[in-house]
């Protein structure tokens, strides 16, 4: 089996290009390679399919985030960027739109293609505990849709739409220089290529109005912080009769007051008693589930990290995995004492022979004598 060519190698861009430098790059080597233009080229062809590959996952975030930490093998479970030859003339429409249809000679006029909506974007917060399973979460998004009263004709109920009379109803005129033949869109009806007789009254012959859309949230177990989250067809409808966009989701994880996250680990500190952890016992932890019991040697110094294994975050490819949970313990020093604290600790530093010895020399002194 081929190894497959690196995504930012095939479209020559470097890892960190921006969308609009591999959009670029797509376009150029799309046009140099199109089965059109070079028929019966079996290379070309491949080159074509590879590089509309190529640009169908790095052009899409959410994928491109997966490819950039797996690569092909996604983990191993194989990576599914592409679907298949026909979205290598779906990407090729995508970013070349009206030129797609003036190059090759498709469609009835570029003007009158419907055009898919705008994307939308939001961000929501959410808190680690939440992330350790999962959540759904209520979100109000305001968005065009089409309008009610006319079904995003634009036309008031009863009135009906008359061709343009300037460019016959195609949306666009034609110049004709020489061998060349220039098109744009038709001034008169802004490419509609018809005209309305009367505008609906409700959203003034637009077609589309403004409407919340109420829509639950699925964040998945183990969400990244600061990643993005994409909902297809989401976003706003198209003029025209056009498609939706997409909705793009950013998600902030909160700082939370006890754990710090790395990953899917959590780290955390806690105070144990002196008694504690010169005899040993048991402390209690918090954990992202509630607290437990950690058994703590005898003789546990400050700073003693013990790991809780299967107490962290799970993992976002596969929430089956977890995480682990490291807890630091700090010694307890009480700032104040009694007067039977005072003289029953008097008692356990004489036994153990600690006395403070003070030292003739000071450490100025020691240094001038290695001098």
């Amino acid at each position: 089996m081929p190894v497959k060519r690196d995504y930012y190698e095939i479209l020559g861009v470097v890892r960190a290009a921006e969308v609009e430098a591999i959009k670029k790059a797509y376009r150029k080597l799309a046009l140099e390679n199109h089965p059109d233009r070079n028929p019966g080229n079996k290379e070309a062809e491949e080159r074509f399919k590879e590089a509309a590959e190529a640009y169908a996952v790095l052009s899409d975030p959410e994928k491109r985030v997966q490819y950039d930490q797996f690569g092909h093998s996604l983990g191993g479970r194989g990576f599914q960027g592409f679907e298949g030859f026909e979205d290598s003339f779906r990407n090729f429409s995508d970013v070349f739109g009206d030129l797609f249809e003036d190059f090759f000679g498709t469609g009835q006029g570029r003007a009158r293609r419907s055009r898919r909506g705008a994307d939308l974007e939001m961000s929501v917060e959410v808190t680690l505990e939440e992330i350790l399973k999962g959540i759904e979460k209520a979100v109000e998004i305001p968005r065009l849709e089409n309008c009610a009263e006319c079904q995003g004709s634009g036309a008031e109920s009863g009135s009906k739409k008359i061709p343009c009379r300037d460019c016959g109803g195609r949306g666009e005129i034609r110049i004709t220089q020489g061998f060349f033949t220039l098109r744009r869109t038709c001034p008169k009806c802004q490419g509609q290529g018809e005209k309305i007789e009367k505008p609906c009254p409700r959203c003034q012959g637009r077609g589309r109005a403004r409407k919340t859309r109420k829509l639950n949230l699925k964040i998945p177990p183990g969400m990244d912080s600061e990643a993005r989250l994409r909902i297809p067809g989401e976003g706003e409808v198209g003029e025209k009769g056009g498609g939706r966009g997409d909705l793009y989701v950013h998600v902030a994880v909160k700082p939370h007051p006890v754990f710090e996250r790395r990953g899917v680990e959590i780290y955390c500190e806690v105070l144990i008693p002196f008694t504690t952890a010169a005899l040993g016992g048991v402390a209690s932890i918090p954990t992202l589930e509630g607290n437990i019991d950690l058994k703590i040697p005898a003789g546990t110094p400050s700073g003693k990290v013990f790991k809780i294994k299967g107490r962290g975050l799970p993992d976002l490819g596969n929430p089956a995995i977890r995480g682990d949970e490291f807890v630091k313990v700090e010694i307890d020093v009480p700032a104040k004492l009694g007067d039977q604290e005072r003289s029953l600790l008097q008692e356990f530093a004489k036994v153990r022979g600690e006395e403070a010895q003070v030292k003739k020399k000071g450490f100025f002194d020691h240094l001038k004598e290695s001098l």
